[in-house]
């Protein structure tokens, strides 16, 4: 209870600050943020991580959708609000802390901190198709992709469909590796591909220092090629890094902003002579 009513206290600070007009969050949705912002310092607290000049509370107000002006416009305008309190809010977002806490243990329970918010910052798309058609052996070229590869996830999706005009009877495949950087082949990966239908297809391959490249062939032939008719949507191959990395790179990025930090709570509270 004692970092609830920090956190209470730091709302409370706030007020004080004057902001231009923006966006009222509702509700709801603030108590969203008030509870990932708690998760996010019992998280800190729990690995002991430094929070001095940590600018960690962007990312939770940007994922629903808002800016820390935002944030803090909304906290200030409930002094104008006769209907509204701010520890209602709070309240409502210490609610959903305790429910939870009766269904996850302690790692469990923080669902969408530092780490999740790191690795989701720093997932890079290297390609993206919506369509391609492949109607001559030279279009085979558009869905082969050799790519170089650091340590993380790689994801593969896409959608395809091979009709009635391909002239292959059999043996279309689709084949992908990692090459390993003395060149030999690792998690080497085969399939045949169907026809006549819209068919789904993903892929996740997991890189470490080990590995040089990712070869994807997505169609291959075999002995005598034939005219192919394939259809490809919504292509896309993703990199997400390791989780270390990416908070190692989170901290750098986002600095000098600490809305619900630990010098914030002091500062909000009360006097000691005045308790």
């Amino acid at each position: 209870m004692k970092r609830y009513f920090l956190l209470y206290g730091t709302l409370l600070g706030l007020l004080l600050g004057g902001c231009s007009r923006h966006t009222i969050i509702p509700d709801d949705e603030l108590a969203l943020i008030i509870h990932d912002a708690f998760l996010t310092n019992a998280y800190l607290n729990e690995e002991n991580i430094r929070t001095d000049s940590l600018r960690l509370y962007e990312p939770i107000f940007a994922h629903y959708g808002y800016t820390t002006d935002d944030v803090h416009y909304t906290i200030g305008n409930f002094s104008k609000r006769k209907s509204a309190r701010l520890g209602d809010v709070v309240e409502r977002a210490i609610d959903l802390l305790e429910a939870e806490g009766k269904y996850y243990n302690r790692e469990v329970a923080i669902l969408d901190t530092i780490d999740n918010v790191a690795r989701r910052t720093f997932t890079e798309t290297l390609r993206s198709d919506t369509l391609i058609r492949v109607s001559s052996l030279r279009d085979t070229s558009l869905l082969s992709l050799v790519v170089d590869v650091a340590p993380g996830e790689y994801d593969l999706s896409l959608r395809y469909e091979i009709d009635s005009l391909d002239r292959n009877p059999r043996g279309l495949r689709a084949q992908m590796w990692l090459e390993r950087r003395d060149s030999t082949r690792a998690n080497p990966y085969s399939i045949t591909l169907r026809r006549n239908r819209m068919e789904r297809f993903s892929r996740n391959f997991k890189t470490d220092t080990t590995h040089r490249r990712l070869h994807i062939h997505f169609l291959t032939f075999g002995e005598k090629p034939q005219r192919p008719s394939i259809t490809v949507r919504d292509l896309k191959l993703t990199h997400t890094p390791l989780t270390r990395p990416a908070v190692e790179r989170l901290y750098e990025e986002q600095l000098n902003i600490r809305i619900f930090a630990d010098e914030f709570f002091r500062r909000a509270l009360p006097p000691q002579d005045s308790l």
